[in-house]
C-alpha cells in the first residue's frame, strides 16, 4: 500500500453501507450529503459536508528495512442552519446526532479497528478519538455549524 491512498481509503470506509454500521451518505439513509478526500476550493454552500484530510505522517522505522506510516486524521464537518424553523438549537441537536454517527463509523465494527482491512487500527494508537466544535458564536452568522474529529491510523507495514 501507499502513503499517497490512505485519504482515499479513509473515505471509502466512511462512505460504505450495509455492514452494520450506521450509513453517512444521504444516498445510503444517513444525514451527510457529502463525504469526500480533501476539501474543494469553494465548497459547496448549504449542504452537509464532510471533508477527509490527513494533517500528519509519522513513520517508526524498526527492524532495518520495516517501517509502519501512523496517519493523523482530521475530518471537517460543516452542517447548514436547515431545520426552516429558524430554531438554530434544533439544528445543533441534528448536527449532534449525525457527529455521534460519524463517531460510530470510525469506531468500527467489534473485533476489527482495520476499517475493513484498508488499515492496521484505526483510532486504537493514541486510543482516542478528539471532537472539536467550532463555538456556534463564530459560524451563526454563515448560517453553519462547523466541528474538526482528528484521530489516528495505523497502516500496514512497508519495506524499504
Amino acid at each position: 500500500m501507499s502513503t499517497a491512498d490512505a485519504v482515499d481509503r479513509e473515505v471509502a470506509w466512511l462512505t460504505s453501507s450495509g455492514d452494520g454500521l450506521p450509513a453517512l451518505l444521504v444516498a445510503a439513509g444517513g444525514p451527510w450529503g457529502n463525504v469526500q478526500a480533501y476539501q474543494p476550493r469553494t465548497p459547496g454552500k448549504r449542504s452537509t459536508n464532510i471533508f477527509v484530510l490527513r494533517r500528519q505522517i509519522h513513520e517508526k522505522r524498526f527492524a532495518n528495512v520495516r517501517r509502519m506510516p501512523t496517519y493523523e486524521f482530521v475530518l471537517k464537518l460543516i452542517w447548514p442552519l436547515s431545520s426552516g424553523q429558524g430554531i438554530a438549537e434544533a439544528d445543533q441537536r441534528a448536527f449532534d446526532a449525525a457527529v455521534d454517527l460519524v463517531l460510530t463509523r470510525i469506531g468500527g465494527l467489534v473485533g476489527d479497528k482495520s476499517h475493513g482491512g484498508r488499515f492496521l487500527s484505526v483510532a486504537e494508537n493514541p486510543e482516542y478519538v478528539n471532537v472539536r466544535f467550532t463555538d456556534p458564536e463564530q459560524t451563526l452568522s454563515v448560517a453553519e455549524f462547523r466541528a474538526e474529529i482528528t484521530y489516528h491510523a495505523d497502516d500496514t507495514e512497508l519495506v524499504g
